[in-house]
């Protein structure tokens, strides 16, 4: 059976003091929406359905920039769930599926998870995510009879008996499509809220003969986020999570609890990871390759045996060849660094290509930027970049050339040549001595 999302994001999360609608506060390097619709996309969706309300076209930018096939839908009044979720049935006319709700304030739902809640619409027409809640406080019920759920009673309508009740309910659920559409046409707003609650279909889908069940899982799963304070403890929840994944996965982190990962981190088996170490979103580390203290990745790939840091600075497009050395204070953008190639100490590669085996002194500059185009510097195999080299782009180095250090490199320079340019130097005998005597008279005089 096909599945398509449909995916609540429409509220303003007034608790957040934010001007930024709810769903777009980042866990991770990621909006909270991205994480649901990765959750989601674990199913492998035919289609995927955003209900945007509060700033609809940041949502759907942010939305397609995750995935640019989904829809976006908006609902200008928020009148309830079943009102969003009624939205998405235009664009679903005509699906033959499963549809499946999820909410993009929710982001640590599992595919597993999701996979039962599948799984578990083979025998029944209605399949509701639920949870054994420590504190149930002023979430909504699950009424059950043997495995067989009757209804969902929202905490505001609710008896005493109803909220002695612990399994609650997450907001998720499942069902076919059209049955899911034809349910909400006949919810009312007769409640303490006025609203059309989404989970008034399953006591409507069993009027009607139809069966409803619960998948259970853990309340950390349906963890939402309606305040600051619930975004920090979401992304502590979530390092907390990537760290143990990691850690399982053969990576050595030799300090755990200081490294940051992003949403989509990959890192492989043995590699090593040094405390502080700070993963912006896009980011491959190989087996083998170690990751020194205090580094920030973001958009890179580092293959196997490459060492990077400590204090290194890997933006997007940084490319790393197996066996190079990244060191103290660099900074890479939008580089190649081939194979066994060094950039050791305080220097900036940017729009560059460095061959095999190429060293780079310390404070080597690529001057890719002219204030309106960015240029390029290509840098061949066994070259010797000299300290303090200025390569003014664009601009090319052949293999075996050198650079003298102190060098601003403005024609290209070909294989094999040594290049120098700077001005000579110029001893003047004893001037030093006579401009401090001429300096500190006046010093004393204006005193």
């Amino acid at each position: 059976m096909t599945t398509a999302l449909i995916i609540l994001g429409a509220g303003l999360g007034t608790r957040m003091n934010s001007d930024l609608p709810k769903v777009l506060h980042q866990i991770a390097g990621a909006p909270m929406l991205v994480h649901a619709m990765q959750a989601g996309g674990s199913l492998d969706a035919a289609r995927c359905v955003i209900v945007a309300g509060y700033e609809a076209a940041q949502v759907e930018k942010a939305a397609r920039a995750y995935d640019p096939d989904v829809t976006v839908v908006v609902q200008d009044e928020q009148l309830g769930t079943a009102h969003a979720v009624a939205q998405a049935k235009t664009a679903l006319a005509g699906f033959d599926g499963d549809a499946l709700v999820l909410y993009g304030d929710t982001p640590f739902i599992r595919p597993d998870t999701l996979a039962a809640m599948v799984d578990a619409r083979q025998t029944h027409d209605i399949v509701v995510l639920g949870f054994e809640a420590e504190d149930p406080a002023r979430y909504g019920r699950l009424i059950t009879q043997g495995d067989a759920l009757d209804r969902i009673v929202e905490f505001k309508d609710a008896t005493e008996d109803e909220r002695a009740i612990t399994l609650c309910n997450s907001g998720v659920i499942a069902a076919d499509a059209a049955t899911l559409f034809s349910l909400i046409d006949t919810v009312g707003n007769e409640n303490a809220a006025g609203e059309y609650y989404l989970t008034d279909i399953v006591g409507l889908a069993r009027a009607r003969g139809l069966s409803a069940t619960v998948v259970e899982c853990a309340e950390a799963e349906t963890l939402g986020i309606n305040s600051r304070f619930e975004l920090a403890q979401a992304e502590a929840v979530f390092q907390n999570m990537a760290r143990m994944t990691a850690l399982e996965d053969g990576v050595t982190l030799t300090a755990p609890e200081t490294v940051y990962f992003a949403y989509d981190t990959v890192v492989g088996r043995d590699a090593v990871i040094e405390p502080n170490v700070v993963f912006g979103p896009g980011v491959t580390v190989e087996s083998g390759a170690t990751i020194r203290a205090f580094s920030h990745l973001e958009g890179c790939h580092v293959s196997r045996g490459a060492v990077v840091g400590p204090y290194a600075r890997l933006r997007p497009g940084a490319e790393l060849a197996e066996n190079t050395r990244i060191g103290n204070f660099v900074e890479v953008k939008n580089a190649v660094i081939s194979e066994g190639a060094k950039v050791n100490h305080l220097s900036y590669i940017g729009d560059a290509d460095i061959g095999p085996r190429s060293n780079i002194g310390a404070g080597t500059i690529t001057c890719n930027y002219d204030g309106v185009f960015k240029h390029h510097t290509t840098i061949g195999a066994d070259v010797f970049i000299g300290s303090n080299t200025m390569l003014v782009a664009p601009v090319s180095v052949g293999d075996q050339a050198m650079t003298a250090s102190g060098s601003v490199i403005t024609r290209d320079v070909p294989a094999g040549d040594l290049a120098v340019a700077r001005a000579r130097q110029d001893n003047k005998a004893g001037f030093a001595v006579r401009l401090f005597e001429k300096l500190r008279a006046k010093k004393a005089k204006d005193q």
